[in-house]
């Protein structure tokens, strides 16, 4: 490494030590503590691993997390069987029945959206659990599977503490504004359009 001239080193301490000053200023305003409605949403990839990526943190703190799969299910899938791995800490329910262009009922897709509802309704009253992910929720709410204003009251009145992410894109603008965080996922590359299938460990 080049040598640093002391006037610069300087400069930069003083610039850092202001930066810190407002970084703690803003850090100690923030006081109140709650369960978080968060939704992942957006064309890009990464919703449901972001989601995901949540439960382990969750987990490495010695929690309980719940996972709801609405549409998916069909498959096996490598996070299912990763969090397998921490037995009872982690309570999963793979409830879809495919996408809608692949099962071809609604009656059923519907079906299947109200049990696994059911499923949730049931997790996020469970005082044990700490996080629940709804995956692909938003697809559930975007084909009116589901009453979209029964689903935000519940999400609403969830009890206190309990943290709720919800997955997949076309978020409804009613789910958008009760949220505490929601996250766009913006699209810029992705290796289907070059002809890429999906593969072990990246879709999957």
């Amino acid at each position: 490494m080049s040598d640093i001239d002391p006037k610069d080193e300087e400069r930069h301490r003083a610039k850092m030590a202001k930066r810190k000053a407002v970084q703690d200023a803003e850090v100690a305003g923030k006081t109140i503590e709650k369960g978080l409605l968060i939704v992942n949403t957006g064309p890009g990839k990464g919703k449901t691993t972001a989601a995901f990526g949540l439960a382990l943190r969750m987990l490495g703190y010695g929690k309980r997390v719940g996972v709801v799969q609405f549409i998916k299910g069909k498959w096996h899938t490598g996070e299912k069987e990763a969090f397998a791995a921490f037995g009872d800490r982690v309570v999963w329910h793979a409830m879809g029945e495919g996408f809608t262009w692949e099962t071809q009922d609604l009656k059923r897709d519907i079906a299947a959206a109200e049990a696994a509802w059911a499923k949730a309704l049931e997790l996020m009253a469970d005082p044990s659990i700490s996080l629940v992910v709804l995956d692909e929720l938003n697809i559930a709410l975007r084909y009116d599977y589901l009453d979209l204003d029964s689903v935000v009251a519940a999400l609403k009145g969830r009890r206190e503490g309990l943290h709720v992410v919800i997955t997949g894109r076309n978020a409804k603008p009613a789910l958008v504004e009760a949220a505490d965080l929601v996250t766009e996922m913006g699209l810029t590359k992705h290796h289907f359009a070059a002809g890429v299938k999906a593969q072990q460990g990246i879709e999957f």
